[in-house]
């Protein structure tokens, strides 16, 4: 079931935003005549490794000149990226991975060959399933460019402040998963473009509904109050 509505999902959505994606496309191609197309390898379900698709919103190559996670006041983003990571329209050309089946519409976010390197037991659980477009984590931390912008080593940052959290939550959610909650998770992160303290207001409220651990519903409670924790 999760399946089929995975391929409705990203077959309708790809309908809608086709138009947005070709005018995004054009404009990063304009701004320096590369390729627009950011492909990465990510580990997916089982350990399996896949090419995992964005709009580029970085200089080309710009993995060789800087640490694997961004921030917002990262030099290598260009102007016409943090207009697509503001409004997460990146992530959109990943609905072309849910069609092929690498990833699902929610589930946890994929990492790379050596983030998942450093993956213990717990974390491991975070394979089980197909990686996602969105999730829980999406949600709470859609401020993460944010956040580590206030640390001079973001991958620090990242690995300290970030992933635990991250992996917690993606472990609550490959123990919970449901078509239930894979719809609520979709309609919450749409909510947070416009309203992250609302969106992580009844994301607290639904966790707390279903028994999450309360040291996850505190967290997403004083991330709704406070806004980033003061990271």
């Amino acid at each position: 079931m999760k399946r089929l509505i995975d391929i409705i999902i990203a077959i309708i959505a790809l309908m809608v935003f086709t138009p947005i994606l070709i005018l995004c496309t054009f404009l990063i191609w304009l701004q320096d005549f590369k390729n627009p197309i950011y492909v990465s390898q990510r580990i997916g379900k089982n350990f399996v490794k896949f090419k995992m698709f964005k709009l580029r919103t970085m200089i080309p190559n710009a993995e060789l000149f800087g640490s694997d996670s961004t921030s917002n006041n990262d030099k290598r983003i260009t102007s016409i990226g943090h207009l697509l990571r503001k409004w997460k329209l990146d992530e959109l050309t990943q609905l072309i991975n849910v069609l092929f089946g690498s990833m699902s519409v929610v589930g946890p976010r994929p990492n790379t060959a050596n983030e998942c390197a450093k993956y213990d037991c717990f974390e491991r659980r975070l394979l089980k399933v197909r990686p996602g477009i969105t999730d829980a984590a999406s949600i709470i931390f859609s401020n993460e460019g944010e956040i580590l912008a206030r640390h001079k080593k973001p991958d620090e940052a990242y690995n300290y402040l970030i992933r635990p959290w991250k992996s917690k939550l993606g472990v609550w959610y490959v123990d919970n998963q449901s078509t239930v909650l894979d719809l609520q998770i979709t309609l919450l992160t749409g909510l947070a473009l416009f309203s992250r303290r609302a969106a992580l207001n009844i994301l607290a409220f639904v966790m707390t509904r279903m028994n999450a651990p309360r040291e996850l519903t505190s967290f997403v409670k004083i991330k709704a109050r406070k806004g980033c924790l003061g990271y």
